[in-house]
């Protein structure tokens, strides 16, 4: 089936997403636009993330994957439509309560921006700044709760051993996981991952893209991935969105995907 899919313009009902087999909705984008200057680079997208899924984002440079995602962490607002993360509509909730939202959709980026010269775990533990009082979001003044959690969170993506190793004694594909480790430090419900692999050999590529892959299945976490590589989101994706010049072109399974209809986004 290559057809885009349709999502409903009305608000679902809590009956109907308790009915989705797919899970709990945690991202819902609907109808977003953004235009910079004369340019439109996002027309109406719509699309959305349930927890325990991987969803890849494919399409040229330029198609709006990171435009999309932009819009959902508040780097960028859209110029129109509606989002909601984590049931809080946007367009509806306080300041503070967006921001609450927002910090339930952890970001990683294709620059990883670890503090090269402090220790690995006290970069994680920058992740859970936000619950810390103003006064103890200093290195020394972290805490041992919140150091024994950035641990956990470590330990999670396989570098434990290297917690009080300088971050920048690591490989490219060792401090994308550590990034990793302060996303999930920060307690997110989802990881939007902007381009996390393209400046990765294949071999840590692989294994950063396993690794969200495992976070979804294992943790239940919603992931939003923007990748330049249609391999890989064949293989740890369970679900391509297809972008061309800032339209929606497919919302489909994996599994319901050819060569063709991928060709039709570089066109």
């Amino acid at each position: 089936m290559h057809a885009v899919t349709a999502l409903p313009n009305p608000e679902p009902t809590v009956a109907a997403e308790q009915l989705d087999p797919r899970g709990e909705v945690l991202l819902d984008v609907r109808a977003i636009s953004k235009s910079f200057g004369d340019r439109v680079v996002l027309q109406d997208m719509s699309m959305r993330v349930h927890a325990g899924e991987v969803v890849a984002f494919l399409g040229a440079n330029g198609s709006g994957k990171s435009t999309t995602l932009r819009a959902v962490n508040g780097l960028i607002e859209a110029d129109s439509g509606d989002i909601t993360i984590a049931g809080v509509r946007l367009l509806e909730a306080s300041a503070a309560r967006r921001a609450e939202a927002r910090r339930s959709a952890a970001t990683v980026f294709q620059k990883i921006h670890l503090v090269q010269r402090r220790s690995v775990l006290h970069n994680v533990c920058a992740g859970g700044f936000a619950r810390l009082p103003a006064w103890r979001s200093l290195p020394p003044l972290f805490g041992r709760e919140l150091q024994a959690e950035a641990l956990a969170c470590l330990d999670r993506v396989g570098l434990a051993d290297r917690a009080h190793d300088r971050a920048g004694s690591l490989s490219g594909g060792q401090q994308q996981r550590v990034a990793i480790a302060r996303a999930l430090c920060q307690r997110p419900r989802m990881i939007l991952a902007d381009e996390p692999v393209s400046a990765l050999d294949p071999k840590a590529a692989d294994d950063v893209m396993q690794l969200l892959h495992d976070l979804a299945a294992d943790e239940g976490l919603g992931i939003a991935a923007v990748l330049h590589q249609p391999q890989l989101a064949r293989a740890y994706a369970d679900r391509i969105i297809g972008l061309r010049g800032g339209h929606l072109v497919f919302d489909a399974a994996v599994g319901e995907i050819d060569d063709a209809l991928l060709a039709t986004l570089y066109l």
